[in-house]
């Protein structure tokens, strides 16, 4: 059920904001303590006082050094629809302790998030850590309800975006990567969920149906092995019938066509030998496939053996639908050595183009699935392969190499007050107050270091040369003569306030934008092993300042 639409979702520039894809994502997709701390803070009398918090993450993925942020519009989409329903206040009184007074569920009744303001980075950009995905800003008890909601509507988005992002780079932008994860992914909403971010990190089709229906994404599929199996000969097939492509005339008796050819093929020199008789039931299952889809005919041919079978009864069905006037799409395989059969294949219909005349019949596609991976693809690189497309599941849509992105949610403000996190391990130190990120740019136009500075400090500029510094480590530092200055975070919700707010982009414009992103890396940031770390810095001030703040809030020990 989608929430109704509040504040801002409907004022703004009268543009309405529709509700969560998922129904599932309500004010009640929460921890239950940060309810206990929204009473907390209402009993306290602080619910009101203005905070802001900084969603952002630690360390990149999967070895890596680079993170795809995606997420934001769903993240958006929640907010402008958030609203407690009288059952789920309900509930919430059921779940606090007995001592809760009734004004805070009052309270709760008349919360949303127009005095909400939510500043990010473009969804479908190549992100760093430490650097705010998010600046939430807005009463401390509503911003808290929306901490778990957006870090769980981040963290695996992003986390997929760059899996389905880096398995796109090992295997190249010519190929066709098809994302075939549903049934092994972690339930519906991870199958709807990574189908849709797997196209923004530059996939070209799903085979799920939902997810093509509700994004508009591409979609692809053939037959499975069952298919094939469930055939038992040639015989079974009763309307055997064909009309040529144009209408002109009609095969009779197509099955007829496909055994002369596949004759023709067994008979011919130059593929004498290869193989002797195909298994008839495939063969009648091919059959009445390209009957069924003479336009879109693409067949499974590992069932019994690709070579001795699967291939030559292909191409049998393949060169008959020639005859009519049809174009086959090609092969898939789906098990076995990949990069050999893949090879042997192509030999084959290289064969088939010579030996009879068939032009572009060499350049059939054939595509490869199979539990792929990045360390399968990119072997398949190294051996040489004759691959078009790849289908790949299990590794892509669970993050096998990885579980989570491990955003965080940190409160850096409060009522115009810095704050700051701290812990034994600096990589969990926060950086405290409201910022501002840029992003600055070389002579060559790759992105060189990520800069983050206080709120009204002045911004860098073009050609003034900037001092970099490491948050924490005080040798790391570098001056930059930056070439080009983007500011990173821009104002997609404004709350109560006059900013103009973003639109949110396509889907289709978002995948355009993290394709564009990723080519506008230093190649050595995005290689496989060992990659370059990207900087990420801070202004001196802000440095100054994170230490000054460090020194005053760490606990003096005492040595007795």
């Amino acid at each position: 059920m989608e929430g109704k639409a509040n504040g801002p979702s409907e004022n703004q520039a009268g543009r309405s904001v529709s509700g969560p894809t998922n129904p599932m994502v309500t004010p009640l997709l929460n921890d239950l303590y940060q309810f206990t701390m929204a009473y907390a803070y209402w009993k306290a009398g602080k619910h009101d006082e203005r905070a802001v918090f900084d969603l952002y993450f630690r360390k990149n993925p999967f070895g890596g050094e680079y993170t795809i942020f995606a997420g934001l519009e769903e993240c958006i989409r929640f907010i402008a629809n958030f609203k407690l329903t009288e059952e789920e206040i309900t509930f919430v009184r059921d779940s606090l302790p007995g001592s809760c007074e009734d004004g805070f569920f009052d309270y709760l009744r008349g919360i949303n998030c127009s005095d909400v303001e939510v500043h990010a980075i473009t969804e479908g950009s190549v992100v760093f850590p430490k650097v705010p995905l998010l600046r939430v800003e807005g009463p401390v008890a509503v911003v808290q309800l929306l901490e778990t909601p957006f870090v769980n509507l981040i963290n695996y988005a992003s986390l997929v975006t760059t899996n389905a992002a880096r398995h796109r780079f090992v295997a190249g932008k010519s190929k066709m990567l098809l994302e075939f994860g549903l049934r092994r992914a972690q339930g519906p909403d991870g199958g709807i969920g990574a189908s849709k971010y797997c196209y923004i990190g530059g996939f070209d089709a799903t085979s799920n149906v939902a997810a093509g229906k509700l994004f508009g994404i591409p979609l692809r599929g053939t037959h499975s092995h069952a298919f094939v199996s469930s055939f038992m000969s040639p015989d079974e097939i009763i309307e055997k019938s064909l009309k040529s492509s144009d209408g002109s005339h009609t095969s009779e008796d197509f099955v007829s066509l496909v055994q002369t050819w596949l004759s023709k093929i067994q008979w011919s020199k130059s593929l004498h030998g290869i193989f002797g008789e195909t298994n008839q039931s495939e063969l009648a299952a091919f059959i009445s496939y390209a009957l069924a889809f003479p336009n879109n005919f693409l067949a499974l041919v590992d069932t019994y053996d690709v070579m001795r079978s699967g291939v030559p009864n292909f191409c049998a069905v393949a060169l008959a639908l020639n005859d009519l006037g049809y174009k086959a799409v090609g092969i898939r395989l789906d098990s076995g050595d990949l990069a050999y059969l893949s090879c042997e294949a192509r030999k084959f219909f290289r064969t088939i183009e010579k030996e009879f005349g068939v032009p572009g019949f060499e350049k059939m596609s054939i595509t490869a699935s199979n539990d792929l991976n990045e360390e399968t693809l990119d072997a398949l690189n190294k051996q040489g392969h004759e691959v078009d497309a790849f289908g790949i599941g299990t590794y892509l849509v669970t993050c096998y190499a990885q579980a989570a992105l491990g955003c965080v949610f940190k409160l850096v403000e409060i009522n115009k007050q810095p704050r700051i996190k701290l812990s034994e391990d600096v990589s969990k130190v926060s950086i405290p107050c409201k910022k501002r990120s840029y992003r600055l740019y070389g002579k060559e136009g790759y992105p060189l270091v990520d800069i983050m500075t206080g709120e009204n400090e002045p911004p860098p500029k073009v050609g003034e040369r900037i001092l970099c510094r490491h948050p924490f480590n005080e040798s790391k530092r570098a001056y930059v003569v930056p070439q080009k200055v983007e500011e990173l975070l821009k104002c997609y919700w404004p709350g109560s306030s006059d900013k103009r707010r973003e639109d949110l982009p396509t889907l289709k414009d978002t995948r355009e934008r993290c394709i564009k992103q990723l080519e506008q890396m230093r190649p050595d940031h995005m290689r496989r092993l060992n990659p370059t770390p990207y900087k990420v810095s801070v202004s001196a001030k802000l440095y100054d300042f994170i230490h000054f703040l460090w020194l005053n809030e760490a606990p003096v020990g005492e040595l007795q």
